[in-house]
């Protein structure tokens, strides 16, 4: 075998220090971002996950925190797809410019305002909902200090073109006023089917639009940034010739649809892509890189980044159910809000019909593992799971008397397998483990130690993640209506 000399190893971890890392691990797709005071603060797209809108906070554009959502419940006009939110900070109240899927609609942009970052917001409704949908409404003001929207028309969904539309809106962002007016649309090869999540900024007498085109998700995405200007908000607008100015490089590919923030004098633009090597199953990632402008007034992207101070995927979570409320980490259905009560230390779940009911949290790697410590019922089932959404999860559950693993691909369940145990009485640890995105495999303990595999089958769990979200593992429960599923812990492990 070939040595390895010291001056190699060496600079192999330079250059691994020195990568691009993301800022914010896991599923954090089309982040905005704003500056508040000396705080950053920062929401992506939640889409059929609740709380809408996850909301982190940071001092120094590196290290972030969750502070809470921006819709802890949903919008009383929207169901589900909460996309793209757009942060915007004016005049001492901070609003989000927000998509969501209209109750008997389609795509609208809607708009919410708060005294604070952090919130409560109040909800506006919805600013436009065209036939085709709405949505990636960012707001700018121009050149005589007129506040408008931008938004994309969703003509992609429909297999037409996608304009870039702009129109006024009033000061109190309630409602649109005047006409609207095309700015661009995707009419360049490499934009391919669409162009959308512009971002719009000033400089030496130009606006600048950077906005994302092609395929945004999943595995096959082809998704990129371009850059184009105008002297004057509403055009004519340029397209830059050596567009898309941002392509996918080292271990990121797909990057795309974020927003700029000064840090320190300098610009940076925050923005999503994908891990090669974790790639769908992690989700778009939010990850922060340098621009600047050149003498012939264009923007360029530079090759410095801004990553967090701890660059290491391994660490460990764990929850006791010690608190009032469900700790921040978790999330759940926006189809299936668990009923939960935590009280002595313990998490108790109502099931619902005979659906599974389950919170969840997001992953940012491809090798992890998750243990549920349950309290089995009588009839009642809880467990460990992996899950997509509500037609396609994995996971595994007991009963006093059982444990069973079941496999959900479209709705349609399968048993992978059921093993007597006798756990009348005790506590059950149940335990996940994931290995390279798709490997894997389950066991369980009555100490927490010394798990014991459950054989079954290698399932193939390519499916799970839908087309615009990442999987995450979570906390699952299911039995007869109104029985209540009895959680003493769950301890999240990142390798």
């Amino acid at each position: 075998m070939k040595k390895l000399s010291i001056c190699t190893l060496l600079f192999t971890f330079i250059q691994f220090a020195n990568a691009q890392q993301a800022v914010i691990r896991g599923d954090f797709a089309d982040p905005s971002v704003i500056k508040v005071g000396d705080t950053y603060y920062a929401a992506a797209t939640s889409s059929n996950w609740a709380p809408a809108f996850p909301l982190m906070k940071s001092k120094d554009l590196q290290n972030w925190q969750q502070a809470g959502s921006v819709f802890p419940d949903l919008t009383s006009w929207a169901d589900f797809y909460y996309w793209a939110p757009e942060l915007n900070y004016d005049n001492g109240k901070v609003y989000v410019y927000y998509t969501a899927h209209k109750k008997g609609g389609n795509l609208c942009v809607g708009v919410a305002s708060a005294d604070s970052p952090e919130g409560p917001f109040k909800d506006h409704g919805p600013l436009v909902c065209q036939e085709a949908g709405s949505i990636d409404g960012f707001p700018i003001r121009d050149e005589n200090n007129k506040l408008h929207l931008t938004w994309k028309e969703d003509g992609n969904s429909v297999g037409k073109p996608t304009p870039i539309w702009i129109q006024t809106i009033n000061e109190q962002r309630t409602a649109l006023t005047g006409g609207k007016k095309e700015l661009f649309r995707n009419d360049t090869p490499w934009e391919a089917n669409l162009v959308e999540g512009v971002s719009v900024i000033k400089n030496n007498g130009y606006f600048y639009a950077i906005y994302a085109a092609a395929g945004c998700c999943g595995a096959g995405c082809t998704y990129a940034t371009g850059i184009a200007r105008s002297k004057k908000l509403m055009g004519p607008w340029e397209k830059y010739s050596g567009n898309p100015i941002l392509t996918g490089q080292g271990e990121w590919m797909c990057p795309g649809h974020g927003t700029a923030v000064t840090h320190k004098g300098k610009n940076y633009f925050m923005y999503h892509a994908y891990d090669r090597a974790s790639n769908k199953y992690t989700g778009r990632q939010a990850l922060v890189r340098g621009f600047e402008f050149t003498s012939d007034n264009w923007l360029r992207f530079t090759d410095e980044y801004i990553s967090p101070s701890d660059v290491s995927s391994s660490y460990s979570i764990t929850d006791d159910f010690d608190k009032e409320k469900l700790d921040l980490q978790w999330s759940w259905s926006v189809f299936n809000k668990p009923s939960v009560e935590i009280k002595n230390g313990r998490l108790g779940m109502k099931v619902k019909g005979d659906r599974e009911t389950y919170i969840a949290r997001r992953i940012d790697s491809q090798n992890y593992e998750a243990v549920v410590e349950t309290i089995p019922g009588k009839n009642t089932l809880a467990g460990v799971a992996l899950i997509g959404d509500d037609k396609n999860l994995i996971y595994t559950v007991a009963t006093q008397d059982s444990i069973v693993v079941t496999l959900v691909k479209n709705g349609a369940k399968s048993n992978l397998g059921v093993f007597p145990i006798a756990a009348k009485g005790m506590h059950l640890f149940l335990k996940m483990n994931v290995k390279n995105n798709t490997d894997i495999s389950f066991s369980y303990s009555s100490k927490g130690s010394d798990f014991t595999t459950l054989k079954v089958a290698s399932p193939d769990i390519k499916f799970l993640p839908p087309w615009d979200r990442a999987v995450r593992a979570g906390i699952l429960a299911k039995g007869a209506d109104g029985d209540v599923a009895e959680i003493e812990g769950f301890v999240f492990k990142s390798y």
